[in-house]
């Protein structure tokens, strides 16, 4: 890159993890995750999609949030912003979501994107996450003065096999609303079976489409659990080439570090 481009630099941190129904587990794998990620000198914690919750709408509300208090409490002292992955009651509408909550290295929240494109059965009437979650408006946020996104698995790739949703693009929708960089929480099947290497495939391919669609990074993560199977898809980050710049073995507890250079925007389009 010529020395006279100017540049923002941001160091992002995943976790692959283990997202289980014990949220005492689930937090205690985030917080092995903040410690890494303050070794590493992060900015930014990305978990995977239902990773304090676990990924289901019956979770212990009161769990949740005196859960919720402890994984920000030890990211504020580690002086670490986060895009965590859960499922939550928000207090002012009382619907249920399935959420990324963004928070500052300062522990100020930023707010939540939600999950848009739903898994469901395909044929009506639709039941799975389309009835139990609720959907809010695609929004930027400001992370230290670099404008970021949040996807949640599969609002990326718009599976048709996973959704009776249209694809809207969203990732080329944050694109175009300034986002620089989108920070994606999956949780996908998988049973090491001919269809989830089809799958792997497909959100590979998807991932790295998107974000030379897009001309954004793409940092994203998944479950890991149970850790005899491959994920449903790679964790690391992705440039706004297409290309994986950074990425873990797909089975089990893993963790990444990689710092983004963002070029001016005009030379990424």
């Amino acid at each position: 890159m010529p020395a006279d481009i100017p540049t923002n630099t941001i160091r992002v941190a995943g976790t692959q993890m283990p997202v289980t129904d014990s949220i005492d587990a689930n937090v205690a794998a985030i917080t092995r995750a903040i410690e890494f990620a303050r070794s590493k000198r992060a900015k930014i914690l990305l978990t995977p999609e239902g990773s304090l919750s676990g990924y289901t709408h019956k979770f212990n509300m009161r769990a949740v949030k005196s859960a919720l208090s402890a994984v920000t409490a030890e990211a504020r002292k580690a002086g670490l912003g986060l895009a965590l992955g859960t499922c939550f009651v928000e207090p002012g509408d009382r619907r249920c979501y399935n959420q990324i909550r963004f928070y500052s290295p300062d522990g100020r929240y930023l707010g939540f994107h939600s999950k848009i494109l739903t898994c469901s059965t395909l044929k009506r009437p639709f039941d799975g996450e389309i009835r139990h979650f609720s959907v809010s408006p695609l929004r930027k946020f400001d992370f230290d003065g670099i404008s970021i996104g949040g996807l949640i698995c599969n609002d990326l790739w718009a599976n048709p096999l996973c959704t009776p949703h249209h694809d809207q693009h969203l990732a080329q929708q944050l694109s175009q609303m300034g986002a620089r960089i989108i920070f994606h929480a999956v949780n996908g099947a998988r049973t090491g079976d001919q269809w989830s290497q089809v799958a792997w495939g497909f959100h590979d391919a998807n991932l790295r489409m998107r974000a030379r669609a897009g001309r954004v990074w793409i940092v994203t993560t998944d479950n890991c659990f149970p850790s005899n199977l491959r994920c449903s898809s790679q964790a690391g980050v992705i440039d706004p080439d297409g290309k994986w710049v950074c990425s873990t073995e797909p089975k089990g507890e893993r963790y990444f570090a990689f710092t983004i250079r963002l070029a001016d925007r005009r030379t990424e389009l």
